[in-house]
């Protein structure tokens, strides 16, 4: 099949969707797809500063389109974020990519504003469109305004497929915006575990220990309680170092609060890391610690029990579907500093447990967590929608034709875009 991808984010931005739209397309085009990625980026400073910026790099697999997000890069100038630009740019650049050579399917990486666009693609080339669902589009969008409401409403009722990482984010989607569990096709998120593998016996340490936070630098993912806790177990005498990785939306805040607890000899901050270096981010880090408050499907957990890290996370939505507390990780409730330090110093003096839930959680992410069986999967709902006919009801529900103008400019995200 020759799919048309929509990409929300890819490289270089650094984020989960990054790193799935790669390893998604790897694997499909593996198993004997055509894919063209077309992917959204932006290059204003605001942009840049949460993910990491700049036109996507041509990849040896795919055929890769960027579109800048100038729609989103309004906020740089003082000025709403027009989402209704982006989306139709996206749009007519997939329309003109069939003309040269025709899609079979168009595959949408998060609802809004991607999904809306492959149901459009999807009405105007009658082919069939499959919606996969991220984070922000159960977590945020849809909550907050009368526009997304409606726009989210199009995509979940009227896609051909919606796929999501897990049966807890599944939840949580179904009663934020009321629709039944059936329209979801559970597929968990995967990570190449060729590439992130243990460097050293599992359940080793470093002296001092290294506790490790990768991904966002964001409160929501838990990037201040990180700092809080480590200075929890540095006040009980332990010597640690602290390692911060990635950037995001609270960097500068997460920097100060290091500063401000006394932390900074402690701590490196190593910034935006390109994919190809990754694991080597997972080696220098003795104990991965991701105090989350809520997730699609995480990334770096996968990334970190391939690697062979012992595991604190969090009792949250998307991560306790492939977590267990005691078994192959720690895990505390979202926002309890407390016991995400008892269970860093748990970690630290407990040898066995470390070990015996490090190499619990590398087992099953070998055996259910890897790309090549995901990718079965996602060819088996391709082949599934494809036989379907092509729905348009959904312009019953959005007007594809708005503009900003029209759209209800109460909406939080319209100030703050990269919460999407």
């Amino acid at each position: 099949m020759r799919i048309c991808f929509l990409s929300r984010r890819y490289f270089p931005a650094i984020s989960g969707m990054s790193v799935y739209a790669k390893n998604m397309t790897k694997a499909l085009v593996d198993r004997g797809h055509e894919i063209v990625m077309i992917s959204q980026y932006r290059e204003d400073q605001k942009g840049i500063g949460v993910y990491g910026g700049g036109a996507p790099p041509d990849e040896s697999w795919m055929e890769v389109v960027g579109l800048r997000s100038r729609g989103e890069e309004c906020v740089s100038d003082n000025q709403p974020a027009d989402f209704e630009m982006d989306l139709h740019t996206m749009v007519e650049t997939a329309l003109r990519m069939h003309e040269i050579k025709p899609f079979d399917l168009v595959h949408a990486q998060y609802c809004y504003p991607n999904g809306l666009a492959a149901l459009e693609i999807s009405r105007r080339l009658d082919i069939p469109n499959v919606v996969s669902i991220q984070g922000g589009d159960g977590h945020w969008v849809g909550l907050c305004c009368d526009t997304h409401k409606q726009a989210m409403n199009a995509v979940l009722n009227h896609a051909m497929a919606l796929l999501i990482g897990c049966d807890s984010f599944a939840e949580e989607v179904c009663e934020n915006h009321d629709i039944p569990k059936e329209h979801l096709t559970i597929i968990p998120g995967a990570t190449n575990t060729d590439k992130f593998r243990p460097v050293r016996e599992i359940g080793t340490l470093h002296q001092p220990v290294r506790l490790l936070y990768h991904g966002r630098v964001d409160s929501r993912k838990g990037s201040l309680d990180f700092v809080h806790a480590c200075k929890k177990v540095e006040s009980q005498g332990y010597p640690i170092e602290i390692i911060i990785s990635g950037i995001g939306p609270d960097f500068d805040e997460t920097k100060e609060l290091v500063r401000t607890l006394g932390l900074e000899h402690q701590a490196k901050f190593l910034g935006s890391i390109p994919y190809q270096d990754v694991p080597e981010v997972y080696g220098k880090g003795d104990i991965f610690v991701s105090p989350t408050y809520a997730e699609g499907f995480s990334n770096t957990i996968l990334e970190a029990m391939a690697s062979g890290l012992p595991i604190i996370s969090t009792n949250a939505i998307g991560v306790s579907d492939c977590l267990t507390h005691n078994v192959n990780a720690l895990l505390t409730e979202p926002g309890d500093i407390q016991a995400i330090a008892q269970a860093m110093i748990r970690l630290i003096e407990d040898r066995e447990l470390r070990t015996r839930i490090s190499q619990a959680a590398y087992n099953e992410v070998i055996s259910s967590y890897s790309w090549p069986v995901v990718a079965q999967r996602i060819e088996g709902i391709y082949k599934k929608v494809s036989e379907k006919p092509i729905t348009t009801s959904w312009q019953d529900a959005y007007n594809y034709s708005q503009t900003i103008q029209e759209a209800d400019m109460s909406c939080r995200f319209r100030a703050e875009p990269h919460l999407l």
